[in-house]
């Protein structure tokens, strides 16, 4: 297989996170990747521990729009048309402009970084016949989670009706956006709970290690974590529900990451290309390992 992963926002811990998965379930990378625009341009090595591979990367600073598309043609012209795809793991205020870049390009693509304008995005893309996986989370526990509360929401709407709703989300304080998944699970319990009122600004952000470590967080976890807790309470206070879902590190989202990849390669084989699909039809196709 010729296909070359090409991981952008490296050396940010998630998409160094990724590519290391990547390398580990035997998928190549790119030689070349963009980087943030005020990055310098440098070449790094990615190695994977587990599986002892290993891959140079020449990043280059998205501003730099020239080189990456001269980058760009010759990796192409070296590895074969539609060979090379994408993983987004840069900052929300890049995500609309790098996935029009990525349609633009033909450049298959999943997109891991939150933020943005995802409505926007969404039309964007459909509206390009773009080849990509978009979803908050790439974890795939919390993902299959995320699927069974929205079932849960269209089988028994207000089933916790008059029940007040309160989310707390703790990530480590370089994640300049509140959570994605946070966002999604609200959906599904303001339905549940008929709390038509409660918006995303009530969420309750965590950005700061003592906070974090108050709220559980192990201090090793500080600078890759991602803890949730939504509560629902009764109207009189005596009933209370409680979900949570903590994680530590970057792990389970890297690989869930790499899992896309090859979902979205083999999709694009089989002539279905040119849709948005999310990890729930990763998770569907029985294709996270």
């Amino acid at each position: 297989d010729d296909v070359r992963v090409m991981v952008n926002g490296m050396p940010g811990p998630m998409a160094t996170a990724a590519a290391e998965a990547c390398l580990r379930k035997g998928l190549s990378l790119s030689p070349i990747a963009m980087t943030g625009p005020d990055v310098e341009p440098a070449s790094i090595t990615v190695v994977d521990e587990t599986s002892g591979r290993h891959a140079n990367v020449r990043l280059i600073p998205s501003s730099d729009t020239e080189e990456i598309v001269s980058s760009l043609t010759k990796a192409s012209n070296k590895f074969g048309e539609g060979n090379i795809m994408a993983i987004d793991y840069t900052h929300p205020s890049a995500v609309n402009s790098n996935a029009k870049f990525y349609a633009e390009h033909k450049i298959p693509f999943v997109m891991g970084t939150t933020g943005g304008d995802r409505d926007q995005l969404m039309k964007d893309m459909e509206d390009a016949s773009a080849s990509a996986v978009i979803a908050p989370n790439m974890g795939k526990q919390i993902v299959a989670l995320q699927a069974g509360l929205e079932d849960l929401a269209t089988k028994f709407p207000s089933a916790f009706g008059g029940y007040k709703l309160h989310v707390r989300e703790s990530h480590q304080k370089t994640k300049a956006d509140t959570s994605g998944t946070a966002k999604a699970v609200v959906d599904s319990l303001k339905v549940l709970s008929s709390e038509k009122d409660y918006t995303y600004d009530d969420i309750e952000m965590i950005r700061d290690d003592e906070e974090s470590m108050d709220f559980g967080v192990d201090e090793t976890a500080l600078r890759g974590h991602a803890f949730h807790t939504y509560t629902l309470t009764s109207p009189d206070g005596s009933v209370e529900f409680q979900l949570k879902h903590n994680v530590s590190g970057r792990t389970v989202y890297a690989e869930g990451t790499a899992d896309a990849i090859k979902f979205l390669a083999k999709k694009i084989e089989d002539g279905q290309g040119g849709k948005i699909y999310s990890m729930i039809n990763v998770l569907e196709e029985g294709d996270m390992e």
